[in-house]
């Protein structure tokens, strides 16, 4: 699909929409997701859920076939080295690919990104109050995950 924007200087600015790709931060608890625009520039916040939660919200955004894949955070340690909690992701990553055989599902190093995702709700101004409730962190560094996958060249 096209849009086209016109200027006021009688040119045209044409932009493409695109399938949306989503983020999951994961939890042993909640997980958080979040989505680009559809013009695939930005991150957005979907919310915080749990397992049985997130695959329900995934299921219904997938049923208007507008997802083009899933990334999923992969908690490398400092040196890029799997550790106990990728044991968990890996076992996860299964669990959604089976559930979603027809979308794409791909792993980015997700080091650091509550911490900058914590950042980012205090640079906000956000008081520390809503900072504090459950799940804000969890979708904030799902967008962190999305931000830091748009801004990379593929």
């Amino acid at each position: 699909m096209f849009i086209t924007i016109e200027s006021t200087r009688e040119s045209a600015i044409s932009l493409t929409l695109k399938k949306r790709i989503l983020a999951i931060d994961y939890g042993t608890k909640r997980m958080g997701l979040a989505q680009s625009d559809p013009l695939g520039l930005f991150a957005q916040p979907v919310g915080t859920f749990d397992r049985a939660g997130l695959f329900k919200n995934l299921e219904a955004m997938l049923r208007n076939n507008d997802v083009e894949k899933i990334i999923v955070g992969y908690p490398l340690s400092n040196t890029g080295e799997k550790n106990a909690m990728t044991g968990v992701l890996d076992r996860f990553i299964e669990e959604l690919c089976e559930a979603f055989p027809l979308i794409t599902v791909e792993t980015v190093n997700e080091h650091h990104s509550s911490r900058d995702a914590q950042r980012i709700l205090v640079a906000s101004g956000t008081s520390r109050k809503v900072r504090q409730q459950k799940g804000r962190l969890d979708s904030a560094a799902a967008c962190v995950i999305l931000s830091d996958y748009l801004e990379t060249p593929q």
